[in-house]
């Protein structure tokens, strides 16, 4: 598996790794970089089944990957050379593997990403620390290159967020019973409208998934 871009420090790494092995102890893990200096600094975390390496989205280790993550990593990119990059590390997957490229904020509280296999997207989650969540629209500011800029009337995303929006105000009084409760009750009422593909089980936690197409710019 990899951490593609992991950053200025390993961590996002180390942490993957061992969240990772609670669900299959045998992973192996690679953490890629394309400034040499990062690859040298984060030598020191390497540990069995943890090496760090130089590169790219060529992706420079040897066969098929089941999971590539890649946050933060293409919001510096155009739009339009979104779909190459997927195509491109997509082309690295192993069977049943997952390209998951998003946006996240700096300190992991907020994170919108879109969901791989090797036909292409196929979810786009929602996630936050759900005691920072003013509205769930305020996620729209770490949505994914390929959605970014498509947050605009006439777009589906952004009448996503809008009917979020209004499926949060209306579960304003589950309130008293904590944000969870409210996200809750938002998600179930956005269910009606919208194809989401979790269930209360992931919900509790803060995220909500719907499917690709429902979002997916137009044109």
């Amino acid at each position: 598996m990899l951490d593609l871009g992991y950053g200025a420090a390993p961590w996002t790494a180390v942490e993957l790794l061992a969240r990772l092995r609670t669900a299959e102890p045998r992973t192996r893990l690679y953490g890629i970089e394309i400034e040499p200096a990062r690859v040298e600094a984060a030598r020191p975390y390497e540990q069995e089944g943890l090496s760090f390496l130089h590169g790219g989205f060529e992706v420079p280790v040897p066969g098929r990957v089941a999971l590539i993550r890649a946050a933060n990593v293409l919001r510096q990119y155009d739009e339009e050379q979104v779909a190459a990059v997927w195509e491109r590390l997509r082309g690295r997957l192993a069977p049943g593997g997952l390209l998951v490229e998003g946006t996240c904020d700096e300190i992991g509280r907020r994170h919108v990403w879109v969901a791989l296999d090797a036909a292409g997207p196929r979810t786009v989650t929602f996630a936050t620390r759900l005691g920072s969540l003013d509205r769930p629209s305020d996620l729209a500011e770490r949505l994914p290159k390929a959605l970014i800029h498509r947050n605009v009337p006439g777009e589906p995303v952004h009448a996503f967020l809008r009917d979020f929006d209004r499926a949060w105000a209306a579960a304003a009084p589950y309130a008293s019973l904590g944000a969870r409760q409210r996200w809750i009750r938002a998600a179930r009422d956005l269910a009606a409208d919208w194809p989401l593909t979790d269930g209360p089980r992931r919900w509790r936690q803060g995220e909500l998934t719907v499917r690709w197409e429902a979002v997916a710019p137009r044109g």
